[in-house]
């Protein structure tokens, strides 16, 4: 194996890592027991709109601080020290809800909070490292390796915490409860250890600091100046809005998938293993998508995944049976890791390499600010009409608007790799 190729899966372990607290924490346990122990004594409709701010606060957070911490890791190649502060806290945070007791809803809505603002503003900072292993050439196949091997280590570990939560007996354990906080330690060590070879290995150049103060002044300045450069670069900003809107469709269905089938009346053993399905039809079908951009092209690639976006959340709307949820799940696996792996290679080669840092910062923050609405949008459509159906709806609006300024955004011209 190549040094190269060892920079670019050590790179892609983060994924690997990470992950787990996006499938085991975000879609798929959180939801459940935030649900049936932490906030019990809460009414349905209470419960969707406490999850709904907790993702809506931890997002807000990131859209205020990944561009200025990102011109500031730029100027003094500080990304993976930034990386190294946010998955700390996300691993702490993970770590606690052992000690959240029954009935403190509140309490594990801050570590959720807390956790996600570190899984969120790592990613980005993740994200933008992504220049310092792979050439444009290389950048749809090495973003898709990322997601591949995020939906495969996040489903292994899934796999295993499910088999806690159903089978507690089988590894010791007293009861669900016990297994369901065992499973949030383990979300965090398998975090923390597969996040070493990123730390290891991906190269970053570092410069001469200019003190704390100076280097926030110098963030500040050149965050300053990126903003007026952004109105320049059309082929840019007309991205960034078109992410915004349709990724907050993806984002948000990944939030609350769980609540709404909960809400339909389904059980939450079936909606484990439509998560569990999402996560292992993923695996291949994000790598399939790298292939697909090359032949296709990236923004064709990118109209295919979110036609069947549209096509799925229509027909959420109408769903009946858990069989029809299982089918939901394996068309969202199917091209899930697609829109987010093609997006972020897609990206990252519009935007100036050297300012990748704070570059990607605007992506983050733009992605996370959809972030905002969607779970809010849901969870007040919810909470004022009391039809789970109608809150899913309006997320077509975000895909079709999303594909049509994608569809105006100018192709890259190739580079070389940095």
């Amino acid at each position: 194996m190549t040094p190269e190729r060892r920079r670019q899966l050590a790179w892609a372990s983060y994924d690997w890592g990470n992950s787990a607290f996006a499938t085991t924490v975000v879609a798929g346990l959180f939801p459940i027991f935030f649900e049936q122990y932490w906030a019990s004594n809460l009414d349905s409709a209470s419960r969707t709109f406490w999850l709904g701010v907790a993702s809506s606060v931890s997002s807000l957070a990131v859209v205020m601080l990944a561009p200025l911490l990102g011109s500031i890791a730029d100027r003094g190649g500080l990304k993976k020290r930034f990386l190294a502060v946010f998955t700390a806290l996300g691993v702490l945070s993970t770590a606690a809800f052992y000690w959240v007791g029954q009935g403190e809803w509140l309490i594990a809505t801050v570590l959720f909070t807390l956790g996600s603002i570190g899984f969120q503003a790592g990613t980005s900072f993740y994200d933008s490292l992504i220049v310092n292993v792979a050439s444009d050439a290389q950048m749809d196949r090495v973003s898709a390796l990322g997601y591949a091997l995020g939906y495969l280590g996040g489903g292994l570990l899934f796999t295993l915490n499910v088999l806690m939560v159903l089978h507690p007996d089988w590894f010791g354990l007293a009861n669900a409860a016990s297994a369901t906080q065992v499973s949030f330690v383990l979300v965090a060590i398998w975090w923390a250890l597969f996040s070493l070879p990123l730390f290891l290995k991906v190269p970053e150049q570092r410069t001469r600091g200019n003190g704390v103060l100076g280097d926030v002044a110098a963030g500040l300045a050149q965050l300053r100046d990126t903003v007026r450069a952004l109105s320049k670069l059309r082929p840019v900003w007309m991205f960034l809005f078109a992410y915004w809107l349709y990724i907050d469709g993806v984002d948000t269905i990944v939030r609350m998938a769980v609540d709404y089938g909960l809400a339909l009346g389904f059980p939450s053993s079936s909606l484990i293993t439509a998560l569990l399905m999402v996560q292992f039809i993923g695996f291949p079908a994000a790598i399939a998508f790298g292939w697909i951009a090359g032949r296709l092209g990236t923004k064709r690639a990118l109209y295919l995944a979110l036609s069947v976006y549209i096509g799925v959340t229509a027909w959420a709307y109408l769903l009946q049976t858990v069989m029809q949820f299982y089918l939901m799940a394996a068309a969202i696996g199917l091209v899930q890791g697609g829109v987010q792996a093609l997006s972020r290679s897609y990206y990252a080669r519009l935007i100036p390499p050297d300012k990748s840092g704070e570059f990607f910062g605007f992506y983050n923050m733009l992605g996370k600010f959809a972030a905002v609405l969607g779970p809010l949008a849901v969870g007040f459509t919810k909470l004022l009409t009391g039809d789970a159906r109608l809150s899913i709806l309006v997320l077509v609006v975000f895909f079709v608007v999303g594909m049509l300024l994608l569809s105006r955004v100018q192709e890259p011209p190739e580079r070389g790799f940095t």
